[in-house]
């Protein structure tokens, strides 16, 4: 098999996108989270708090990943949310 049909393959690509999900840590601290999700402290552990996301044990705050992603795709807004054609026919007025 040539180099490039190992790296093209799609079902290789399968295999390795399924490990890398497997190996994705579930739990951060409170300090990773801050810079996986770009927010500050506070905010951070108010949407964690209310996610119910939040793990606390002898000093040690984790965050259940998996649990925080899906409570944050709640804020997700879609293309349609923001038509630009609207927009756009705004300013040309």
């Amino acid at each position: 098999m040539r180099t490039e049909d190992m790296y093209y393959n799609e079902q290789k690509r399968s295999e390795v996108m399924e490990a890398a999900r497997r190996l994705r840590r579930k739990f951060l601290r409170y300090q990773q989270a801050e810079i996986v999700y770009s927010l500050s402290h506070k905010k951070l552990m108010e949407l964690a708090n209310n996610a119910g996301a939040i793990y606390r044990m002898d000093g040690i705050v984790l965050i259940n990943r998996d649990i925080f992603d899906e409570y944050l795709e709640r804020f997700h807004e879609t293309k349609d949310a923001f038509p630009m054609e609207e927009e756009e026919d705004k300013y040309a007025q």
